[in-house]
């Protein structure tokens, strides 16, 4: 048994000193032998197509213009004349409050104005009488053919007809008023449309009693769905990068491949807070003309702040450096100063070498190249390794 482990102790030592020499004739290779491959970098290519810097958000999609239709009068709902949906022209009959009330107390209204100008008349014959009797008095004191007293009680009697007349007249006035109140009373019991569009919700039903003593009873809502407004709700870490005037589309729920576009009108100042979270109301217009749009409708909101077509475009990843704006040339934009980074483009051997581009367009995955690539090179999106320094312009190599 010893002899055979002798014999086998020299035979392991050969297979375990030949796996060594072939492990390190293989780290030798991988390590100085030329790359003339591409090695273990990943790279992208550097291709045209379109950018779009962008801020997402949910809204919901309403009428531009709609307004509440109810009743100033209280009663029965006798006749509704429209139904959910119907288009409506201004001035269009919608409902019928019961106007049995109204038209009692127009009645009444009319029979008292009537009863104050009978009494008006009487007073101003009366009154007539007065002063032919007071011109008569006078008349006859001229001849000293009437006493004192009798002159004064005619002018007194003539004095007193006039205030029975500026009496009756008020009174007349106010029955007037009363009954222009109870008049419009009963044109309110007839409802019609204040503007042109379509009913878009029904709050009363026929033959429903409305009380409009505490508050107005809503029986439809009319919309123009022609133009809609999207409210977005925007993030307080989003909020301060939107401009009034800027260009923002969205699609719905129905139709993702469908954009609708808009130039945003107006940002809310005050913010609603949602389970401690501040958001902030933002409205654009969109053109309704197809009816396509609905409210209440959900929509994937995108506000457009930078954009450019038909550009060179490489991966976020593949952004090294900043270049100091002391490094650009002096006779560059002001804008175009800052812009610059060095990237690692690949070179006929597969070598990554580094170079400077200058970019436009920024989103979290791509940026717009504006000069230092040409379309169809490959640049370094990752397998380049910080130096001490932080530089990735040196390549390192990879063990298999």
């Amino acid at each position: 048994m010893q002899a055979g482990k002798s014999r086998s102790l020299p035979r392991l030592l050969l297979l375990v000193t030949t796996a060594l020499a072939i492990a390190g004739a293989l780290a030798w290779f991988l390590w100085f032998a030329p790359q003339s491959r591409s090695a273990d970098y990943l790279t992208a290519e550097v291709l045209r197509g379109d950018i779009e810097e962008s801020i997402t958000a949910l809204g919901t999609l309403g009428p531009l213009e709609y307004v509440d239709v109810g009743t100033q009068v209280s009663g029965q709902l006798l006749r509704l004349h429209v139904e959910l949906g119907d288009r409506v022209e201004e001035g269009q009959l919608l409902a019928e409050i019961d106007p049995t009330l109204y038209l009692a107390r127009v009645e009444a209204s009319t029979a008292q104005l009537e009863n104050l100008q009978a009494q008006l008349a009487d007073r101003e014959a009366q009154y007539t009488l007065a002063r032919l009797q007071a011109e008569r008095q006078q008349s006859l004191i001229e001849l000293d053919a009437t006493s004192q007293e009798s002159v004064e009680s005619a002018q007194a009697t003539l004095r007193s007809a006039q205030a029975q007349i500026a009496a009756i007249k008020a009174q007349i006035r106010q029955t007037e008023s009363t009954l222009r109140g109870d008049q419009a009373d009963l044109d309110y019991t007839r409802i019609h449309a204040p503007m042109t569009g379509t009913v878009v919700q029904q709050l009363a039903n026929q033959g429903q009693t409305l009380n409009a003593n505490q508050t107005a009873p809503v029986v439809v809502q009319i919309a123009d769905l022609s133009t809609m407004t999207v409210k977005t709700q925007v993030s307080e870490a989003d909020i301060s990068r939107l401009e009034v005037g800027m260009p923002a589309y969205f699609s719905t729920l129905g139709r993702p491949e469908r954009r609708w576009e808009g130039i945003l009108r107006q940002i809310l100042p005050t913010p609603e807070v949602i389970n401690n979270v501040v958001l902030f109301n933002a409205l654009f217009d969109v053109s309704n003309s197809d009816g396509e749009l609905l409210p209440q409708m959900s929509a994937q909101v995108f506000f457009v702040r930078d954009s450019a077509e038909n550009v060179l475009t490489i991966p976020v990843a593949a952004l090294g450096q900043a270049v100091p704006s002391s490094e650009t040339s002096s006779d560059e934009a002001p804008q175009a100063q800052g812009k610059h980074y060095q990237v690692q483009v690949l070179d006929a051997q597969g070598q990554p070498q580094p170079r400077k581009i200058r970019i436009g367009t920024r989103t979290r995955i791509a940026v717009e190249v504006l000069a230092g690539l040409e379309e169809g090179e490959q640049v370094v999106t990752g397998g380049l390794p910080p130096t001490a320094d932080g530089d990735t312009s040196r390549p390192s190599r990879r063990f298999m």
